[in-house]
């Protein structure tokens, strides 16, 4: 895997853990908290969203959909 195939989905999966643990969080959060640019935090969004792990209640909010996830370390 490329390395910055690996980068992205450790972020990804850092940024459903933050969601997980938060709850609820807008976009700015995200952005905020991974220090990277909107666009970037959307399109990891986008990713978890496709998957059906995370949805948008309204917008510029983020939640957890009821999916069972398998972690790994």
């Amino acid at each position: 895997m490329k390395p910055s195939t690996n980068r992205m989905l450790n972020r990804v999966k850092s940024v459903y853990m933050f969601i997980s643990k938060r709850g609820t969080v807008t976009t700015q959060e995200l952005v905020e908290e991974f220090g990277i640019t909107p666009r970037t935090i959307q399109r990891d969004l986008n990713v978890l969203a496709y998957n059906d792990l995370v949805k948008s209640p309204s917008r510029g909010k983020w939640t957890l959909t009821q999916k069972k996830v398998k972690m790994s370390s």
